[in-house]
């Protein structure tokens, strides 16, 4: 799974994920993408779960980049646990995705494997998504 090798912080604020988004909100490597129509926390979990639906779909063939990483960690406090006492441990981690966000790409596959390959991973995702296509210039 996913997640950082170190941090400034172990636990960062819960925040609010505003606006649309203006880096990564292109396609940079392939030419299929699945981009974020909503705004989201979506966890390591998930972001595997997407990228092993995609994989086994197209059999290991052509090319599959994951556009984001869950840098931000999620605290949980123990059940049963009283209020106040501070905060809780550090659970799991999560990328905060804002609409327009390219999460996936794809590439060395036929448009209907990539089509089918990017709605099997949209299953697993708490978010809306749409299929782009790189267009030609």
């Amino acid at each position: 799974m996913l997640m950082p090798k170190r941090t400034k912080f172990r636990k960062i604020r819960k925040g609010k994920i505003r606006g649309v988004a203006t880096a990564g909100n292109y396609i940079a490597f392939g030419d299929f993408a699945l981009q974020a129509q909503g705004h989201e926390r979506i966890t390591s979990r998930q972001i595997e779960a997407a990228r092993q639906a995609m994989t086994r779909y197209i059999k290991r063939g052509g090319k599959i980049w994951i556009r984001i990483f869950p840098h931000t960690s999620v605290t949980r406090k123990p059940q049963d646990v009283k209020m106040g006492s501070g905060k809780g441990a550090p659970e799991f981690f999560v990328a905060k995705v804002r609409p327009g966000t390219i999460m996936f790409e794809m590439q060395g596959v036929s448009e209907e494997i990539a089509r089918e390959a990017m709605r099997l991973a949209a299953h697993k995702l708490p978010v809306k998504t749409k299929f782009l296509v790189r267009e030609e210039m």
